[in-house]
């Protein structure tokens, strides 16, 4: 393999890796807003529940100021009840008394209802306090994470490019260009491909043999008849080739 198409594939290998970082820098700036929108609906959905055990709260108040001025009233009636000089007065002022305490029992009934209703409602605020406490917790560690990687990420990015201005420095320029114009063609996608089967790796079409035995036996650059992608000729190491000749059959004494 030629030293160029080699310096090919090293610099596919780190176009790769910076798109992959890039690509995740790119996507932690959407994911604090994913969380940070999740928190702002469970913020709200507590404020909801908090406005509703207020508000259970002050009619609860207000049927017992309802109460405690009907108390008062019955109080007053008795009084003046007994200064009743007829019966028809008499009968009157016990008619205002059994209004003023039929009013009492519907308050008192309705705070019990308000009572009952208040209860999951408190057990709903606390739990939801909880909640948000741990994730409001959850969201800022995320976002400092995210910061950290961010960072990491765009220094090894930085790293990775100076990298590549070395290699393609080093490369021939048309095989360069070639490298970058399929890179367009393919939208950053694969600009070399392995083809050490007989096919092409990246669109699996099959080689002619002709073309085949030109980038198994010659050093020049093969590229694709149908993608148009540069190809490259690694053939696996076969493991006894790579352990070296065996020992021979021992003399026999």
């Amino acid at each position: 393999m030629s030293p160029d198409l080699i310096l090919a594939i090293r610099l596919q290998d780190l176009d790769q890796r910076i798109a992959d970082l890039q690509k995740e820098i790119s996507a932690l700036p959407k994911h604090i807003v994913h969380i940070e929108t999740a928190l702002d609906q469970h913020t709200r959905r507590l404020e909801a529940d908090r406005a509703a055990l207020a508000a259970n709260q002050n009619d609860r108040r207000k049927m017992e100021g309802d109460i405690q001025l009907q108390e008062q009233k019955v109080s007053k009636l008795r009084d003046q009840m007994l200064g009743a000089k007829t019966n028809e007065q008499y009968k009157a002022f016990q008619s205002e008394i059994e209004y003023c305490q039929k009013e009492i029992r519907a308050a008192e009934d309705r705070i019990l209802d308000l009572m009952s209703e208040s209860e999951p409602l408190e057990r709903n605020v606390k739990a939801a306090e909880a909640a948000l406490n741990r994730e409001r917790a959850h969201v800022a560690a995320e976002k400092k994470a995210a910061e950290e990687r961010t960072a990491a990420h765009r220094g090894t990015v930085e790293r990775l490019q100076s990298e590549r201005g070395q290699i393609t420095s080093s490369m021939a320029k048309t095989l360069y260009a070639d490298y970058e114009r399929i890179r367009r063609k393919w939208r950053g996608s694969t600009a070399v491909a392995d083809a050490t089967e007989g096919r092409c790796g990246a669109c699996q079409i099959v080689l002619r043999p002709q073309l085949y035995q030109e980038l198994r036996t010659r050093d020049d650059v093969v590229m694709c008849e149908s993608c148009g992608r540069i190809l490259y000729y690694n053939p696996p190491v076969a493991v006894d080739e790579d352990m070296g000749p065996r020992p021979g059959p021992a003399a026999s004494v």
